[in-house]
């Protein structure tokens, strides 16, 4: 039996994390999985209640023990493809080791696009809160021990959705699906229990929407963070596919 593929999309907020996990459930050899550290990134962070929707609900009905959550991540066989949608804060101080038995995938996009959208949900983010910073010291762990990963730039997803999924299922050893280009607009019974304050625009989508840039001029009230977020970002391209 050929052993389960395990990916690990490392993604920040608002980075179309959840279109590619919409991509990947059109694979039939995939199952896809919903951010499942996100309840204990809230049990260890409980001054995220107060602005993360949902929080209690989370709390209550997702598994809050992230060394149970990586022991699911790495015993699950019910696909021969498992894709687990993270979000990279969520990671706190768990140990890192069982990343040596995923495929690690990076999903990034550039902060004048992240930015707004982010603070129409969440206001006044934080550095911590977007996960720019948080992604150069993965991609540092990830160097430092030896760990294959890859970089997706959300923008060249979009403009090019064919050729870099292409790209990434070589990278991940698994062959191109041309389903993952497009999906039925309609809500998924993985989503978590988020999806309601963040996935709208996904549920009405019926496959990667094409770039725009913003038309609105860009909050002054975010500059800041832009400044402390833009060097980040800037190398995280450089090993983007």
């Amino acid at each position: 039996m050929a052993k389960t593929k395990r990916i690990c999309l490392w993604s920040g907020p608002r980075n179309i994390s959840t279109a590619l996990m919409y991509s990947f459930a059109q694979r039939s050899d995939t199952k896809v999985f919903d951010e499942p550290l996100y309840a204990f990134y809230l049990r260890h962070h409980p001054e995220a209640h107060s602005y993360h929707p949902g929080a209690e609900d989370i709390l209550e009905t997702m598994e809050s023990d992230g060394d149970k959550v990586v022991n699911m991540m790495l015993t699950n066989t019910e696909k021969p493809v498992l894709f687990f949608k993270h979000m990279t804060h969520h990671l706190l101080d768990l140990d890192r080791d069982f990343m040596k038995e995923t495929v690690n995938v990076i999903l990034t996009r550039d902060p004048k696009d992240m930015l707004p959208s982010f603070d129409k949900v969440i206001n006044n983010p934080s550095l911590h809160d977007v996960g720019y910073e948080l992604h150069i010291e993965l991609l540092d762990y990830f160097k430092k021990h030896d760990i294959p990963f890859t970089v997706l730039d959300s923008r060249k997803v979009l403009e090019n959705p064919r050729k870099t999924l292409q790209r990434l299922c070589d990278f991940a050893k698994i062959p191109f699906d041309k389903n993952m280009l497009s999906w039925q607009p309609q809500q998924r019974e993985e989503d978590g229990l988020w999806a309601k304050f963040w996935y709208h625009n996904v549920h009405k989508s019926s496959g990667f929407q094409k770039y725009k840039p913003k038309e609105k001029p860009f909050p002054e009230h975010l500059n800041e963070l832009l400044n402390q977020s833009q060097p980040h970002y800037n190398k995280l391209l450089r090993y983007a596919l």
